[in-house]
C-alpha cells in the first residue's frame, strides 16, 4: 500500500486522535454508551451505512466514534415552575427584509471600496505619467534641482508613504523604498507594477479587531454611530413601558441587541422574567432565594462519593474554557462550579456532561455587564460586590437552564438529538452545495466526525466569544433558535468555506481543517452575513429537518 494510503488508514484507524475529537467523559449516571448491549436504542435510521467491500473498518468507525461521544445525560422533569414564554413566529416580511438589507449593505461596502481604491490608482498613475513626461523635455540641471527640492512626484514617499509607514489610507501597499529613483524607466516600472496592483482581486483592508467590536461584549464600546444610537432608544423605549411587547423586542433583537440593553433583553426572551416590570424585581428575587437554597441543599454533597466523580469532570473542564483570563480567575472558577454541579444534581437521571459548561459563559459574560462598563477579560470579577456576584451567578444558572430545556434531546442518554440533526445536516448541505457534499464523500469524512462538536457546543468552539453573544441575539429572537434555526446556521457556515474544504485532497487535511476553521478575527459583519444566509436557507429548504422533528 501506498503512503499517502497508509496515512489515511491511520487517521481513520485512530479517529479519536484528530483534532478536537470528543473523548470519554465520565461523571454521568451510566457508564458510556455500548451499541452492542444498546442496540435496542439506536433507531433504524440513525444506524451507520453498511461497509463496503474491502473496507471491514467502516461499519465498527461509526460504533466507536459514538463510544467515545457518548457522554450522555437526561433532563428529567423540571419543576422550577419556570415563567414560559409562548413560542411566536416572526413577522417574515420584517427579518426578510433585515437579511436582505444585510447582504445588500455588504455588498454596496465592498463595491464602494473597490471604487475608493480605483480612483486613487488612476490618480497616482496620471501623477506618475506627468513627472516621466517632465524628466522627457526638461533635462536642464537647474529645473532637475528644483524637482529635487520640491518633492519627486515618482518617490516613494510621494506614491506609497513614507517607509516607516506602509499603511496608506488604510490600506496595506507593497513598498519600492529599495528601488533606484529618479529615472524615466523606474517611474515606468512603477506605472506598469501599478496595472498589476489593479489587476490583482480586491481584498478589503484589514481592520484591527477592537475597531470592529463595536456593539459587541468582549472588548472598549467605541462611540456609537447615529444608527446605533437610534436602535438603542427604541429598544429603551420599548424595554421601558409596563409591559414589554415581546414579538417586537423579538423583531428588534434579531439583527442584534446594544450592549447596554442584553441583559434585560435576554432575561425577557429566554422566558425568566415576565413581561410585566411590576413583577420582575419579585420574580428576580425569588428565583434567585431559590438558586441559593440549592446551594445550601446541595453544594456540599459534591465529595460524596455518588457525586465526586460528576464535580471531578466539572473542575477538569472549567480550565479548558476560554477565554482563560476570565475563566480561570478564582471567583469565576467557583461560580461556574457551583452553576454546573447545581444543574447536575437537579437531573439525578443524567448528571454532567463535557462540553454543558461552554453554555454557561456567555450569560455570564452578558449579565457582568450590568456593573461595568469595560472589557470583561481583563476585569477582576472578583472586585464586584458579593450581592452582584450571587445576582450573576443565580441569573446565569436560571437562563443557561432554559437553554437547555428546549435542546434537551441533544443529550438524552445516547444523544439521539444530536445524531439526527448531524444527519440533517448531511442532507441539507447535499441539496445546497452538492460539490462541498461530494468532496466529502470522496475523502471519507463522516459529518459526525465534525459536526457532533458545532451541534453538542452550538459553534462555541469554532467562533470567537464576541460572536457567540451576537449569534445568541439571534437564536433567542428566532422561533425555535437553538433547537431547529442552529441547524441552518450550521448549514451555512459549512459552506462559507468550500473553497479550503474543495482544497484540501485528503482525509487528514479535511478533518484539521473543519476543526481548526479560521474564525478568530470574525466580527459583527460576518455573523450576520452568516444569519441572513441561514434565514435563506430556512425558507428555501424548510422541508430538511422535517424527519428529526418527528
Amino acid at each position: 500500500m501506498s503512503s499517502d494510503g497508509n496515512k489515511k488508514q491511520f487517521w481513520k484507524r485512530n479517529a479519536a486522535k484528530v483534532p478536537g475529537s470528543i473523548q470519554h467523559v465520565y461523571g454521568a449516571q451510566h457508564p458510556p454508551f455500548d451499541p452492542l448491549l444498546h442496540a435496542n436504542l439506536i433507531k433504524a435510521g440513525n444506524k451507520p451505512p453498511p461497509a463496503t467491500p474491502g473496507k471491514p473498518k467502516k461499519a465498527t468507525t461509526f460504533q466507536e466514534f459514538e463510544s467515545i461521544t457518548s457522554d450522555a445525560w437526561d433532563v428529567g422533569d423540571d419543576d422550577d415552575e419556570l415563567l414560559a414564554m409562548a413560542a411566536q413566529n416572526l413577522n417574515i416580511e420584517v427579518v426578510m427584509e433585515t437579511a436582505n438589507k444585510v447582504i445588500e449593505n455588504h455588498s454596496k461596502q465592498q463595491e464602494k471600496q473597490r471604487q475608493d481604491e480605483t480612483s486613487e490608482l488612476d490618480r497616482r498613475e496620471d501623477d506618475t505619467q506627468e513627472e516621466v513626461a517632465e524628466d522627457d523635455e526638461d533635462n536642464e540641471e537647474e529645473e532637475e534641482e528644483d524637482r529635487v527640492e520640491e518633492g519627486d512626484a515618482t518617490s516613494p514617499e510621494v506614491l506609497f508613504g513614507s517607509q516607516s509607514s506602509p499603511y496608506t489610507d488604510g490600506r496595506l501597499v507593497k513598498s519600492h523604498s529599495e528601488a533606484p529613483i529618479g529615472s524615466p524607466k523606474d517611474a515606468a516600472g512603477e506605472h506598469a507594477a501599478l496595472h498589476r496592483q489593479r489587476s490583482l482581486p480586491h481584498r478589503p483592508p484589514v481592520i484591527p479587531l477592537v475597531a470592529r467590536m463595536a456593539d459587541q461584549n468582549t472588548s472598549g464600546t467605541p462611540a456609537m454611530t447615529e444608527r446605533e444610537a437610534s436602535r438603542l432608544d427604541k429598544f429603551k423605549q420599548l424595554l421601558a413601558g409596563p409591559n414589554t411587547d415581546l414579538d417586537e423586542l423579538r423583531k428588534l433583537s434579531w439583527s442584534g441587541i446594544p450592549r447596554q440593553v442584553r441583559p434585560i433583553a435576554w432575561k425577557l426572551l429566554s422566558g425568566y422574567l415576565p413581561a410585566n416590570a411590576e413583577r420582575r424585581e419579585s420574580v428576580l428575587q425569588r428565583k434567585r432565594q431559590e438558586y441559593f437554597g440549592f446551594i445550601q441543599q446541595y453544594y456540599d454533597s459534591r465529595n460524596d462519593e455518588h457525586h465526586q466523580d460528576t464535580y471531578r469532570q466539572i473542575h477538569i473542564d472549567i480550565p479548558r474554557m476560554s477565554p482563560e483570563s476570565l475563566v480561570l480567575q478564582p471567583k469565576v472558577t467557583e461560580i461556574f462550579e457551583r452553576i454546573l454541579f447545581i444543574w447536575a444534581i437537579r437531573h439525578p437521571a443524567s448528571g454532567y456532561v463535557q462540553g454543558i459548561n461552554d453554555l454557561v459563559t456567555p450569560f455570564f459574560v452578558v449579565f457582568v455587564f450590568e456593573y461595568i462598563e469595560e472589557e470583561v477579560e481583563n476585569f477582576d470579577v472578583s472586585s464586584l460586590q458579593e450581592e452582584a456576584l450571587r445576582n450573576i451567578e443565580a441569573d446565569s444558572f436560571w437562563c443557561m437552564s432554559k437553554l437547555l430545556d428546549g435542546i434537551q434531546d441533544n443529550y438524552t442518554f445516547a444523544q439521539p438529538g444530536i445524531q439526527k440533526k448531524v444527519k440533517a445536516l448531511e442532507e441539507l448541505v447535499s441539496r445546497i452545495d452538492e460539490s462541498v457534499h461530494r468532496h466529502m464523500q470522496q475523502y471519507e469524512v463522516e459529518y459526525l466526525q465534525f459536526a457532533f462538536r458545532w451541534m453538542n457546543n452550538l459553534l462555541m468552539r469554532e467562533l470567537p466569544l464576541r460572536c457567540t453573544i451576537r449569534l445568541w441575539d439571534t437564536y433567542q429572537a428566532e422561533p425555535e433558535g437553538f433547537s431547529h434555526f442552529h441547524l441552518y446556521v450550521c448549514a451555512a457556515f459549512l459552506v462559507r468555506w468550500r473553497k479550503e474544504i474543495l482544497e484540501e485532497r485528503d482525509f487528514q487535511g479535511l478533518m484539521i481543517l473543519l476543526q481548526n476553521l479560521p474564525t478568530m478575527h470574525w466580527g459583527n459583519e460576518e455573523v450576520s452575513v452568516l444569519l441572513a444566509e441561514a434565514y435563506r436557507l430556512k425558507f428555501a429548504f424548510a422541508d430538511a429537518p422535517n424527519h428529526y422533528k418527528r
